[in-house]
């Protein structure tokens, strides 16, 4: 990329683990926001033991000097056991800073995933017959793990966004759900569908009318969103407050306030460029706004389950 430009210390480092110079202005916002690894307790497992080579006859790379790298490149190196003079297998080193990160740095986490894959798949960790192959086994249960995120890692080891467009009932409410905990933590790229220019918002409504409607209507946000809570027996502001009603009611009016409010935020400005909110939105709003989508649309899906679950009964 050309024309490189005096950035903060923030965007140098995101420069630097891409390899690459950046400029002032969109561009930021892509490398900053575009889809990242996902990071979970199921995938720390995962990976841990794609680096396992404790159990086998003979030694295979990547080795303790490409973990130290990784770390490092990071942002981790201080949650390696090895930094605080304590012996460790690669595996366990793997599995103490991931855990950490998840704690603590779940972006820095992210980060890690995506680069140890991509040494492992240099190494010809996922081509059988390499001297580094990892296992088929190994492979499939990783696959396995960052489908349930919302990832699709190939048997080669392409890591890639699942297209939701592509999934349908349960697999794309697993999907969903995998955006909406992302969301929870204020990953600002899962306010975004892979491949799409839906927000999880959208998505989850029109979901919700499939599933229980059928199909669901080409209309305006507000509308949208009220047939999706209609539909799953929940209050919108259009409904009154009646006297002894539950409490849960009023709460079910404020999500919808505040589903309509956060839409607001990416309808005015927010097309175009992958940036689901306005750029004059601070980091910090930002963050809040794609917790306030996954509050809602985690309640929706709960209430979705709930509903599936009778009509199974």
């Amino acid at each position: 990329m050309g024309g490189s430009v005096e950035v903060t210390e923030h965007w140098r480092r995101y420069a630097n683990l891409l390899g690459m110079q950046i400029s002032i202005g969109n561009l930021h916002w892509r490398v900053e926001h575009m889809a990242r690894a996902p990071l979970s307790d199921t995938i720390i497992t995962a990976v841990a033991r794609l680096v396992d080579d404790s159990q086998e006859e003979g030694w295979r790379e990547p080795s303790h000097s490409d973990l130290d790298f990784c770390f490092e490149r990071a942002g981790l190196k201080r949650a390696d056991p090895r930094a605080m003079g304590q012996p460790a297998g690669k595996s366990k080193r793997v599995r103490a800073v991931f855990s950490w990160a998840l704690d603590n740095d779940p972006a820095a986490g992210e980060r890690l995933v995506d680069s140890l894959l991509a040494v492992i798949r240099g190494y010809g960790g996922f081509r059988e017959g390499s001297p580094n192959y990892v296992g088929r086994d190994s492979i499939l249960n990783a696959v396995q793990a960052f489908r349930i995120e919302g990832f699709d890692l190939s048997t080669d080891g392409e890591l890639r966004p699942l297209i939701l467009d592509n999934l349908s009932d349960k697999d794309l409410t697993m999907a969903l759900r995998a955006y909406v905990r992302r969301a929870r933590r204020g990953a600002l790229d899962a306010a975004l569908l892979a491949g799409t220019g839906k927000d999880l918002l959208e998505a989850v409504a029109k979901h919700v009318l499939d599933i229980l409607w059928g199909q669901h209507p080409n209309t305006n946000f507000p509308t949208l969103l009220g047939q999706a809570f209609v539909a799953l027996g929940m209050a919108t502001s259009a409904d009154k407050a009646a006297q002894g009603e539950a409490p849960q009611r009023q709460y079910e009016r404020t999500l919808y306030d505040l589903g309509c409010a956060v839409n607001t935020l990416r309808n005015r400005e927010g097309t175009g460029h992958g940036r689901p909110f306005l750029p004059t939105l601070s980091q910090a709003e930002a963050a809040s706004a794609v917790q306030a989508m996954g509050l809602v649309c985690d309640y929706m899906l709960q209430k979705l389950e709930a509903q599936s679950l009778k009509a199974d009964a």
